[in-house]
Order: C-alpha cells, then structure tokens, then sequence
C-alpha cells in the first residue's frame, strides 16, 4: 500500500518512511469443505472499508498544523466512488490522493454530507460533516479491493498545542493503526496508549500502535524539546542478532524494530469440524518491491496444505497456485524476493513483476491438515498454534462456542452464528494460541 516513484519525489520521501488490516468484510464466507476453496461474499448495500493505517506527522508546534498519510481501502463491489470524512473542528488543506496499486494521481472533491448522500452507499452520511470524495482508478472488483491513500494538512489547535515548553497532541483516534512523528529534536515524556517508540530514518521520533479494541484511543502524546538532531540523531542499522535473555530463541532486532501497526500481512483461520483436523485460511499480503514477481508460503513442519488459490484483489485476476520443493522453485526462476530451504514444501504463486513506484496485493487461500496443532480432545475442540503475525483471527466452526482462549482476543458472532476471535499481536513475539470450544446445546 506505499506509494511509489511516479508521485513527487518529496511526497515519496514522507510515504517511504511509513515502515509496511482489520478485515471488516469477507469474514463471513460459508464455512468451506476441505474439498472446496474459500469462498467470499461481496459487501453491498453501503460504502465498506478495511486495512485503514494513519501516519501523522506533526508540524511546528506554532502552526498547529500536522500532515496525514492516511491509507484506507474500499470492499463494496462495483463501487466507483470512495468518501473519506473531513473531521469537525479541523481545516483541511493541501490535499491529494493516490491510487496505491499504480502510485498514480486520482480525481477527487470535497462535497457536503447533503451531497454524499446522493450516492446510495453513502445513505447515512453525515449531513454537518464534509466529505472527500475520491473517484477510484477501477470499479472494486467482485471479493477484491480499491487501495486508496488520501494525503492532507490538518490544522486543529484544540489537538496539537502547547503547554509550557510542553509539546501536546492530545487527539483520540477511532482508527486501529496508527502513527505519530514527533518534530525533529523532540522526546516522548508521555503516551497515555502502549506504543512502540521508533526512530525514522531521518532521526525524528515516532509513536507507533495497534488499538484492538472497539471506541476511540485516547491517545495523548507529551514531549519536549531536548533530543538530537541532525546526524546525530540518525538511528544504527538494525542487526540480525537475537534477544539474549529470552528462555527461546528470540527474533532478531531487525524484525523486534519493524512497525508492528504497518505490517501489511494478516489472516483469517476458518476451522472446519475439529474430526477433520483441517481448517481453511485466507492471508493477504502487499508485494512492493520491483522486479518480484512470485510469492512462496512455506508449509509448516507437521501441517499439510491442499487446494491452493490466490488473486489480486485490486483488480480480481486470478493467479496459479502449485506447491513445489524449495530446490524446485530456485529453477523455476520465480523471483519472491526470499530463500527458502531446498527441502521445504512451498505453495509458490507467480504474478506480473511489480514495477518500480507500484504494488500489488494479493489474497492467498488454502486448506491445512494440522493433527498436532488442531484436534479434539473427548467432547472438546483445541486450536493450539503460534501465530507469528500482528494480526490474526480465528473463526470457529458452526456449532461450537470459546471456552478458553489463552491469548487475549477480541470476540465478535458473524450473522451465521459463528464466533470468530481477533488476536492482535502488539509485540514482536508470536502469539501462541490455545484456544479451545465446545458444542452448543440445540434448542
């Protein structure tokens, strides 16, 4: 979802520097056999959106003012339009929107809440609240995406400010990822929510979180001026070596310092009837790099993968899937950007090269057989698996309700009775998930 080369080269430079989805639709799919792909309905009947990420970056305290890069994505098919909210009490300037699969300028206007309502997706739009109305460089496609990223100047006093010699952005955010640059030469001295702390390439701090829950964040973020700048400010290389004093083999510090709120993969586990021990699953992934053209998922040790299927959700073309060896996949040429052990068994997915200034991103299904990590245990279903991503949820089979579930989640019932649990993963270690169920009593 980053923007590319083709947009000005200092709107690059501030799009760059974001590091790389709650899936608010598609999530409920007919519970899939283990003979049949993932299948995923369409959003209709009003303006649907997911994967939204924020990027503020704060101004001169004295101007009040703070950039946004704001990505966000829009899920109803056919839609031709995309209507992003101008926040009361805020005076928006200095806007423009890309489309992120091409890095390409898009038409857009501001219209009145009266005006939106026009559109039928847009029925119960504010009438008081402006809206930016961005027309999309394609129709969504049926099951697939419009990536969007809107990039504006907001200036609002009542949010940045400051107090003393105290600089204060004190402004609750309703969207799940987030990020704040501070100014240079500026430290932390307060966050009132559990965030990484990040230096940006250039040195300037920033702020970094995943908020799960349900509501606004009330963010509000203190600091002061008395940091370095300049070169001496810049942040070392992140290394390749581990934590020392974990029980375990730890992560290397170059993946313990990558922003967990952009990380652009996430997945959706559908159990099927625990007797199977299979479950389908979908993950969606941003290829962004030039000159990949392939994307290989290794197969977990003890789990068996069937059915492969993948597609770009941008535009809904539908991709091969084959599983292959390792050594297999290093003749076949495919270029995915990683290595892989010459024995492993690899679902590889080859698409269109990724040009420079461009990004594709795709939608990966496939069913695994796991007896060790999925099973039932008498009268009780278990899911017991490490989930290495930031962002995960899980969706029991029908019939079944949690009755433990060792991570925190977030618990919601999808309109077929079926419960599905979010794991957001804020720290750099996985999430290992126990998580049993166990059937409903029929009325």
């Amino acid at each position: 979802m980053l923007l590319g080369m083709s947009i000005t080269k200092s709107v690059w430079v501030g799009v760059a520097m974001f590091c790389a989805l709650p899936m608010s639709v598609a999530v409920c799919a007919q519970e899939a056999k283990a003979s049949d792909a993932i299948v995923l309905p369409a959003a209709s009947g009003a303006q649907t959106e997911t994967d939204e990420y924020t990027r503020y970056e704060l101004l001169a305290p004295e101007t009040a003012s703070f950039r946004i890069y704001y990505e966000l994505t829009a899920t109803t098919a056919g839609a031709k339009f995309l209507y992003n909210p101008i926040r009361k009490g805020s005076v928006a300037s200095d806007e423009s929107v890309y489309d992120a699969m091409t890095g390409k300028p898009l038409k857009f206007e501001v219209v009145s809440g009266v005006e939106a309502k026009k559109d039928v997706l847009m029925a119960k739009a504010d009438e008081g609240t402006d809206y930016i109305k961005v027309t999309l460089a394609r129709a969504v496609p049926e099951h697939g995406q419009g990536r969007v990223v809107i990039l504006k100047t907001y200036k609002d006093a009542k949010s940045y400010y400051m107090d003393g010699k105290t600089l204060v952005f004190n402004r609750p955010l309703g969207i799940r990822r987030n990020k704040v640059v501070l100014p240079a030469g500026y430290e932390v001295v307060g966050c009132t929510v559990a965030s990484q702390i990040l230096t940006e390439k250039d040195g300037r701090i920033s702020v970094s979180f995943l908020h799960a829950g349900a509501g606004e964040s009330p963010l509000v973020i203190r600091a002061v001026k008395d940091a370095q700048v300049g070169e001496a400010a810049l942040p070392h290389a992140a290394g390749k070596g581990k934590s020392w004093e974990s029980p375990f083999a730890g992560e290397m510090e170059r993946a313990r310092l990558t922003e967990r709120a952009y990380e652009d993969r996430d997945i959706v586990y559908f159990l099927q009837q625990p007797e199977t021990h299979s479950f389908s699953l979908y993950h969606d992934y941003t290829e962004r790099r030039a000159g990949v053209n392939g994307y290989a998922n290794v197969v977990r040790e003890g789990s068996v993968a069937s059915h492969p299927s993948a597609y770009v959700l941008d535009t809904g073309e539908q991709l091969k899937a084959t599983e292959m060896s390792g050594a297999e996949m290093v003749a076949s040429k495919i270029n995915t950007g990683e290595d892989v052990d010459a024995k492993a068994r690899v679902v590889v997915i080859p698409f269109t090269a990724v040009k420079e200034g461009e990004t594709v991103r795709l939608r990966i299904a496939e069913t695994y057989t796991a007896p060790v990590s999925y099973k039932l245990d008498g009268d009780e279903l278990v899911f017991d698996r490490s989930l290495g991503r930031p962002r995960n949820a899980v969706v029991l089979p029908s019939g079944w309700y949690v009755t433990a579930s060792a991570e925190p989640a977030t618990v919601s019932l999808l309109p077929d009775g079926r419960v599905r649990m979010e794991y957001w993963d804020e720290r750099p270690e996985a999430a290992d998930v126990l998580l049993k169920a166990k059937r409903r009593v029929v009325q």
